[in-house]
């Protein structure tokens, strides 16, 4: 039995040295590999086996060492042709120096939960195969399992391969299933192999990053109730070069139903997806997608770690490089998509899919109640009735008054405006005159305590609506108890972005999303084209609840004219409540039209005052948005890398 143990440990042995002459791409070292046939040589429990195995390794570790040394240095950082995605990598991907720290703090978890990376296998490229399994042989954190389960592969290259590895490492379990039943029957055979706490979805081209159960394993000790973590990615291309880094947010549930972003790297707690009946035929392609919506159902201790820890395969049949590819895969999604809103009690609410693969939820207004729109004004005669004009014209929800607060106009032409509107909407148009300095909190306020509305919109006067159904569409989301402030996407003239949500901590407090691009562009990933959670919205056009608005003491009086939106969003945010970007309410804004720029001292000193207020009162938000991510840029508003 001894000398068969013996005999198996040698062709380990071989295959490790093996493994060193293969590792053209830097990521196989011979000293990871070292310590992994350390740690089988630590699971035997017989003392004279181990002094026999203890004798072999020694030799192999000095055959390893000398084979080593005659490679040329390998470059530690992987490659990408994106100039500054490889500064942000020459930066930010560990090194081999930061692998053996992991490695060494490891052993002093306290928590060292067995995670079970499960992979589902049919067909791939045989050599994408063995990266793939690899990637987590690689793991610096040892105390995981890999569970695959071949969906009846018709190559015959891939039997032999699972098989090698099988025999290889006591941590991998492979079964196979007799006939092909697609990736969903696939992924629950491999779920069937599981013993560990947790469970991580690989694909089997795709590759984990050496640091990935690592970083998995850290948040659990500092998070054991954790139930999802998911980390950000990036895609590899058949030249093993990386590119297209996706820096996600935290958890955002309505941009969740937007778009599958948390994909990979996804860890589920196992004891969860057993709960919710694992992955359910007839949703393959979104098989991952649906099963996230169901199980942030039963649960919100999800986490994020912001760091790169899966590389998607970029390759001709894979989605990453051709969605097209799998039709079937938007189609399950919004499937997917409907059955949870049944399931969460918006049996009326509509799936629209984009073009781009992405969704729209649109919701029943279920009572169509007063929306009162208050716009601050002075002067700008011509400006106001564009605004008010519009409004009139295009608006289709059937109940809503205007309010309108004349903040001491002196033109002629803005009298007559206002009395023109007066004659011809006397039930839905009303004005109060608040001539005092000028105070956006405060005159905003003061109407608030002026008008009827259950629903507030705060809308410039200098803006001028497009989409009919605007008021509808943010009814909708108003309504929804978890929602806070709604914010709409606002055009230049020329049609590029002048507002898609806020983003905290550009420029040193805040800055619009996607200032400037495009209004047909996608954005980052699809963020101009869909619904997303911000941490804020522009007061520009802004709708709440008016019991939000009074829970929260409404806009600071103290900030007169910069970040009193921003201020009150987080305020809502404090309380629990979510805001939200719509991408299909459209307005146009002619910005700083009444107010002009800060190009006098007194109103540079007033601009720095408020700055001050919003740095000391809301440092966490600006620091760290949750709704944005620590490796893109706090400088310019157009999702750039973080260098």
């Amino acid at each position: 039995m001894v000398n068969s143990k013996l005999g198996k440990l040698q062709t380990l042995g071989l295959r490790l040295k093996r493994a060193v002459g293969l590792a053209e791409n830097g990521s196989l070292r011979y000293s990871y590999l070292l310590s992994r046939a350390k740690h089988l040589l630590a699971a035997v429990k017989t003392k004279g086996l181990r002094y026999a195995l203890a004798k072999i390794f020694k030799k192999i570790s000095q055959k390893l060492e000398e084979e080593a040394s005659a490679f040329e240095p390998l470059p530690e950082t992987p490659q990408s042709d994106d100039i500054n995605y490889q500064q942000w990598l020459n930066h930010n991907y560990p090194r081999q120096a930061d692998l053996r720290q992991m490695a060494q703090t490891v052993e002093i978890f306290s928590y060292q939960p067995v995670i079970s990376v499960i992979m589902p296998v049919f067909n791939p490229p045989a050599a994408f195969l063995q990266e793939a399994i690899e990637s987590v042989l690689q793991q610096v954190y040892p105390y995981w399992e890999l569970c695959i389960a071949d969906d009846g592969s018709t190559n015959s290259d891939i039997r032999p391969i699972l098989e090698e590895y099988r025999e290889q490492d006591q941590r991998i379990k492979v079964l196979w299933r007799e006939e092909n039943g697609h990736i969903s029957q696939a992924s629950n055979s491999a779920l069937k192999l599981v013993t560990g706490e947790f469970v991580a979805l690989l694909d089997h081209d795709d590759l984990l990053s050496q640091d990935a159960l690592y970083e998995i394993a850290l948040l659990l000790n500092k998070h054991p109730y954790a139930d999802m973590i998911y980390s950000d990615e990036d895609k590899i291309q058949d030249d093993g070069k990386f590119k297209e880094p996706f820096f996600k947010p935290d958890w955002c549930p309505d941009s969740f139903l937007s778009r599958m972003y948390t994909a990979h790297l996804g860890v589920y707690r196992r004891a969860l997806v057993t709960e919710i009946g694992g992955f359910r035929v007839g949703y393959e392609g979104s098989q991952d997608y649906d099963l996230v919506l169901r199980l942030t159902e039963k649960t919100d201790k999800i986490f994020h770690i912001p760091k790169i820890l899966y590389h998607w395969r970029s390759h001709t049949a894979s989605t990453a490089s051709n969605l097209e590819s799998k039709n079937y895969a938007m189609d399950a999604a919004q499937k997917a998509l409907a059955d949870a809103l049944r399931r969460r009690g918006e049996l009326s609410a509509r799936v629209i899919s984009l073009a781009c693969g992405h969704h729209i939820v649109r919701y029943e207004v279920k009572e169509f109640k007063k929306v009162s729109i208050i716009i601050p004004t002075k002067n700008l005669g011509k400006i106001l009735d564009n605004c008010l004009q519009s409004i009139f014209a295009k608006t289709q929800y059937p109940n809503y008054e205007v309010l309108l607060i004349d903040n001491g106009s002196t033109e002629a032409r803005t009298q007559q405006v206002i009395q023109n509107w007066q004659s011809k909407e006397p039930d839905r148009f009303s004005y109060k005159l608040l001539d005092i300095p000028f105070n956006f909190s405060k005159i905003n306020n003061y109407a608030v305590e002026h008008c009827q509305g259950e629903y507030l919109l705060f809308l410039n006067n200098d803006t001028e609506v497009v989409t009919p159904d605007w008021l509808e569409a943010m009814v909708e989301q108003a309504q929804r108890p978890a929602i806070g402030a709604v914010g709409a996407m606002l055009l230049y003239p020329d049609k590029t972005i002048q507002h898609a949500g806020v983003v905290a901590g550009i420029g040193g407090v805040a800055g619009h999303s996607h200032k400037y691009s495009d209004s047909d562009s996608p954005g980052y990933f699809g963020q101009l084209q869909t619904i997303n959670n911000y941490s804020a919205v522009t007061a520009a056009c802004l709708m709440c609840r008016r019991n939000l608005f009074e829970e929260v003491g409404g806009f600071t009086e103290e900030l007169t004219i910069a970040f009193n939106d921003v201020d009150f969003c987080f305020k809502l945010i404090e309380q629990g409540y979510r805001n939200i970007y719509l991408p299909h309410v459209v307005l146009y804004h002619y910005e700083s039209k009444s107010r002009g720029y800060e190009d006098t001292v007194e109103k540079q000193t007033r601009f720095s005052r408020e700055i001050q207020y919003m740095q000391h009162k809301w440092q966490k938000f600006i620091q760290y948005d949750p709704c944005y991510n620590l490796n893109l840029t706090n400088k310019t508003e157009d999702f750039s890398l973080r260098l």
